[in-house]
């Protein structure tokens, strides 16, 4: 008997990697930023992350430089080093 559902989005990693793949697709609005909810918005209710898991990967994306996010929390850069992973 199970009662607990696998989290797709339990790993930081696979929830890091996902953030990257919204922010890539999302359109920068000047000088490369991209607002926050163009990336938590799709990841809360369309892919139904946990805003824990949420937290966790954008904590790990930003840890490995690949998002650089400004002091107000408000948006974030794709880094060089989080560019190279579409590349």
């Amino acid at each position: 008997m199970k009662f607990v559902e696998d989290r797709t989005y339990a790993d930081p990693e696979a929830a890091a990697r996902r953030l990257m793949e919204i922010a890539h697709a999302v359109e920068p609005v000047q000088d490369g930023r991209i607002h926050i909810e163009k990336i938590n918005y799709p990841m809360l209710f369309q892919d139904k992350a946990k805003p824990a898991e949420y937290g966790a990967g954008l904590k790990l994306a930003i840890e490995r430089g690949w998002l650089w996010m400004h002091e107000s929390g408000t948006y974030v850069k794709i880094t060089p080093e989080g560019a190279e992973l579409f590349v």
